[in-house]
C-alpha cells in the first residue's frame, strides 16, 4: 500500500491473466492459442474469445505493464481477475482451487512491486463460508486489499445468504468491486440477442451492471450493511441514464420496500455505493455525476482493454486530483479517515 499512499493517479479497473492458472479449472481451462492465421485466442469452458493477445502483452507480462503505466502517466493499479475467469458457477471445490491458485499468482506479482501495483482477490461465490475463508488468506496472508467478483452470481447479491459474506468485509474493513462477465461462460447462457457484434460485452455489461445496482438497493442491503463499500464498474453501466425509471419503481411499485417509497430515499442509498469512471464519455460521466456527486467516484481505465484510452491520451487528460482521494478511501489507504 505504500505506492497508494501519494500516487496522483490510481487506476482501479485493471484486469490480469495469469501464467500460472492457465489449466488451473481442468477440462474449462483456462487456454491460450492461436489459430493458422496466428490470430490469438483465449478459452475458458466453451466460450472463446477470438483476437485478444494476452501472452507478450501488459496483461500478462508484469515489466510490459510497468512500462505502459510510465507512458500513461499511471502511479498506481489495482489489479483484479480477468472477468473470463469469475468461474462462480462451477462446482465448489474446483472454485476454490482455482482461486486459490489465482490469489497466490497475483499477491506475487504485487509483491514484487508494491510501489506500483495492488490486488483484489479472486472468490469462490458459489461457497459463501468458502469464499470468506478465502478473502481472510488472500488479504491477511497474501496482502490483497479487497475483492472483486462477477455481478451474475449463483446466490442473488440481495439473498439473506450473502450477509454473511457482506458483514465479513464490513467486519474487516475491505472493499469490494463488482465486474460484470459475458453470459454463459460457466453457468447459465444469456440473451442470444447479445451473441452478435459482441453485445454481451458492449450493452450486456451496462444491462448486468444497472442490474447489480437495482438489486443491491431494491434488496436493502445498504440498509442492512450500512458500512459495506461497494465499487461498480464502468460508472454502473446505463445506472445514471435509468435513475429516473429506477427511483419512481422505488416510490410506486407494489413490492418496493417500505423504506425507499420516500422521495429521495433511492438516490440516497445509490449515492452510498461506489462508482468507477470508465464510461468512454464526457456526457456519461457528468451525467453520473450529476446523479450521485463526486465524493465516491474513482479513475477506472480497463487497462490494455479494447475500450481503454491510448497511453498518450490517458497521459495528457490528467483525472481531478480528487479521484486518487477518493481511491485512498476506497482502499484503506489512509486508515482512520470515514468512508
Amino acid at each position: 500500500m505504500a505506492g497508494l499512499a501519494t500516487a496522483r493517479r490510481i487506476d482501479v479497473h485493471a484486469h490480469v491473466v495469469l501464467a500460472e492458472t492457465m489449466g488451473a479449472a481442468g477440462a474449462l481451462g483456462p487456454e491460450l492459442g492461436q489459430d493458422a492465421d496466428g490470430r490469438p485466442w483465449f478459452r475458458v469452458g466453451g466460450y472463446r474469445l477470438d483476437g485478444v493477445r494476452y501472452a507478450g502483452s501488459p496483461f500478462m507480462d508484469v515489466g510490459l505493464r510497468l512500462a505502459a503505466l510510465d507512458a500513461a502517466g499511471i502511479d498506481v493499479q489495482v489489479l483484479s481477475p480477468n472477468p473470463l475467469t469469475y468461474l462462480h458457477h462451477i462446482p465448489a471445490p474446483e472454485a476454490v482451487a482455482f482461486c486459490r491458485t489465482h490469489n497466490d499468482a497475483l499477491a506475487a506479482r504485487v509483491a514484487a512491486h508494491p510501489d506500483r501495483l495492488a490486488g483484489l482477490a479472486a472468490l469462490p461465490m458459489q461457497d459463501i463460508g468458502a469464499a470468506i475463508e478465502e478473502l481472510d488468506r488472500a488479504t491477511r496472508e497474501l496482502g490483497l486489499i479487497g475483492a472483486a467478483i462477477g455481478t451474475d452470481l449463483p446466490i442473488p447479491l440481495h439473498a439473506p445468504a450473502m450477509d454473511r459474506f457482506y458483514a465479513a468485509l464490513t467486519a474487516r474493513d475491505l472493499p469490494l468491486f463488482l465486474h460484470p462477465a459475458p453470459a454463459g461462460i460457466d453457468g447459465p447462457p444469456g440473451d442470444p440477442a447479445l451473441s452478435r457484434f459482441d453485445l454481451d460485452v458492449i450493452t450486456g455489461f451496462a444491462a448486468q451492471e444497472v442490474a447489480a445496482v437495482a438489486t443491491l438497493i431494491f434488496g436493502e442491503v445498504p440498509d442492512r450493511h450500512p458500512g459495506l463499500d461497494i465499487c461498480l464498474s464502468h460508472g454502473g453501466g446505463s445506472t445514471a441514464f435509468l435513475l429516473g425509471r429506477l427511483a419512481r419503481a422505488a416510490r410506486r411499485r407494489p413490492w418496493a420496500p417500505a423504506a425507499l417509497r420516500a422521495e429521495g430515499a433511492f438516490e440516497e442509498r445509490l449515492a452510498r455505493l461506489w462508482f468507477d469512471t470508465h464510461l468512454n464519455s464526457d456526457g456519461a460521466l457528468a451525467l453520473l455525476v450529476a446523479a450521485v456527486g463526486d465524493d465516491r467516484l474513482v479513475w477506472g481505465t480497463n487497462f490494455a482493454g479494447w475500450d481503454a484510452p491510448d497511453a498518450a491520451a490517458t497521459a495528457a487528460d490528467a483525472p481531478d486530483p480528487k479521484l486518487a482521494d477518493n481511491a485512498r478511501r476506497l482502499l484503506r489507504a489512509t486508515r482512520g479517515e470515514t468512508t
